[in-house]
């Protein structure tokens, strides 16, 4: 499969909604955290797959401000995954090049969460290869209100003029500044809609939905997705005519 693409049109970013880890625990009859564990091999394969066809961003909703709602067994249970999952994975981004980045509050999250998360950003910062985007303790809505509290903020002190925000300034005061805008968007799990995710980015970008649930994704369904994503035209409000032309 990987050698049916087409290496010259690679995304280069590309964003995936994780989701189905609580249904495929429950068609396991276990508990939802079950679901979640055995998740972290559908993200090592998702990283190692983009690393490996040359993807310069990857974007994983890793933990939505909604999700703060969950039972409160299931949220420390992810929090602990989340530690544990960054520290293990460490080694394997510097050994494969990758740096660490991420989106969203990340402020709210646990201290020992937050302090590991700092702690693997810092260590792989300096490597130029793949760049995993963890979105956590993030939505769309909530970034899109930061955003505007900045500018609003910018302009009651005179930084900013009304007359002067333009599309470009509210991109440069989103959480994705200095990122490309994702070509692809893949869902997991059958559901057909966005959750909130990068509302703004995703204005142009392809969409890809899949009934896989995520626990089961593996590298044949990224290649899967990136096929499909290049059979498409891009057109971008012009017609097909123009973009051949």
């Amino acid at each position: 499969m990987k050698d049916a693409l087409d290496r010259e049109r690679i995304p280069r970013h590309i964003a995936i909604i994780m989701d189905g880890n609580g249904r495929w625990a429950k068609k396991k009859g276990a508990m939802r955290i079950f679901g979640h564990r055995h998740a972290i091999q559908a993200v090592k394969d998702a990283i190692e797959g983009a690393e490996n066809l040359g993807v310069e961003y990857l974007t994983l909703f890793s933990f939505s401000t909604e999700n703060w709602s969950r039972p409160q067994e299931e949220v420390n249970a992810l929090m602990e995954l989340l530690v544990k999952t960054i520290t293990d994975e460490v080694p394997m981004m510097m050994k494969n090049n990758i740096r660490l980045k991420s989106i969203g509050d990340i402020d709210s999250l646990p201290k020992s969460a937050y302090e590991k998360l700092a702690e693997a950003k810092n260590t792989t910062s300096k490597n130029t290869g793949l760049n995993v985007i963890l979105a956590l303790s993030y939505s769309g809505q909530w970034e899109l209100t930061q955003a505007a509290r900045h500018i609003a903020q910018k302009v009651s002190e005179g930084k900013l003029k009304l007359e002067d925000i333009t599309q470009q300034v509210m991109a440069d005061h989103l959480e994705t500044r200095g990122i490309p805008d994702p070509e692809l968007m893949i869902r997991t799990s059958g559901e057909y809609r966005l959750s909130n995710f990068l509302l703004w980015q995703l204005a142009y970008t392809e969409m890809y939905f899949t009934p896989v649930l995520w626990p089961d994704f593996r590298r044949e369904h990224l290649i899967a997705a990136i096929q499909d994503f290049q059979k498409r035209e891009r057109r971008f409000g012009m017609t097909g005519e123009q973009v051949k032309s």
